[in-house]
């Protein structure tokens, strides 16, 4: 059997992006004729049309949408083997990072991060963008740089992950709250009023879901979608904030924090990327700063760093 002429992989990989011959054509300066050739070819190296004609476009195959992200991943990973090396001028660089992370990351952890960038690169700006979601298109396309959080459901497989510290959830009230004194049981936890934080509008969490193997539920007066905006509600009223230690570390100062009577699951906080961004020099030395960050003392409750993934 023939060997696959691998310089199609570059060919498919625009085509699949562009979903258009003459597109693709334009992308790789090709003619279109030279263009309708490169497709023949895939098409009989694949055994599958892979475009197909809808109307007046083309539309992927089920072959061809399954081909999509592999293939994105084989072209960019050859394309930072054969990338030569850099050397990082550090002083030199000018750049702007946009981070996604929740308020409570960036008020934790931002100010050792930023430290430690003026003293190395003075010309690096970061741009902290709000987590309204865990959709990893943002670090697809480039509109984002790096997520800070939790890896879910919604976190794309092909996305890098590096973990930076383990979080458990505490609860929060306001000074002189009736549960700022005495022990705190399961069933005076429960029987309060509560704020949930969900981003997706749900009306319940893991806090719950350690509540009813005791028969226990928690009456939730309000339902929020950050931590930030649970712990000034609960600032300002009777409220009970249930919210993560280190992530909140700054946003609770002044209130009274106690370890919660039900076995919550912890949670890891992750560092994330694009594979695309694996072998670039600055980003590279970002995610390192970063991880120092939240390994300072200083933004938080010591945690010893998890091992990481690619």
């Amino acid at each position: 059997m023939p060997r696959p002429d691998l310089n199609l992989l570059v060919t498919l990989d625009v085509l699949l992006a562009e979903g258009s011959v003459a597109r693709a054509a334009r992308r790789l300066d090709l003619s279109p004729s030279a263009m309708s050739r490169a497709l023949a070819r895939l098409r009989e190296t694949t055994g599958d049309p892979l475009l197909v004609r809808a109307g007046r476009g083309l539309v992927p195959t089920p072959r061809a949408l399954a081909l999509r992200e592999p293939v994105g991943r084989l072209v960019q990973d050859g394309e930072a083997v054969l990338r030569p090396a850099e050397m990082l001028d550090l002083k030199g660089l000018v750049r702007t990072f946009t981070l996604r992370a929740s308020e409570g990351f960036a008020e934790t952890f931002g100010p050792a991060l930023i430290a430690r960038i003026e003293r190395e690169a003075p010309g690096v700006r970061l741009r902290f963008v709000q987590k309204a979601n865990k959709d990893s298109a943002p670090l697809r396309d480039g509109a984002i740089d790096m997520d800070l959080g939790v890896v879910g459901p919604a976190t794309s497989p092909e996305m890098r992950a590096q973990a930076l510290f383990r979080d458990r959830f505490i609860g929060v009230v306001r000074k002189g709250h009736a549960l700022s004194k005495g022990r705190i049981t399961a069933a005076r936890y429960a029987s309060g009023r509560h704020v949930l934080v969900s981003r997706r509008g749900l009306d319940r969490g893991l806090v719950d879901d350690a509540l009813a193997p005791l028969g226990l539920e928690r009456t939730i007066v309000t339902i929020v979608g950050g931590f930030a905006t649970a712990l000034a509600l609960a600032r300002a009223s009777d409220l009970i904030a249930t919210v993560p230690e280190r992530g909140t570390k700054s946003l609770r100062e002044g209130m009274h924090c106690f370890a919660l009577p039900v076995a919550a699951p912890e949670v890891t906080v992750s560092l994330l990327w694009h594979p695309r961004m694996d072998a670039d020099p600055a980003h590279r030395w970002l995610r390192e700063r970063v991880r120092e960050a939240c390994l300072d003392k200083r933004a938080g409750l010591p945690s010893k760093p998890a091992g990481k993934k690619g």
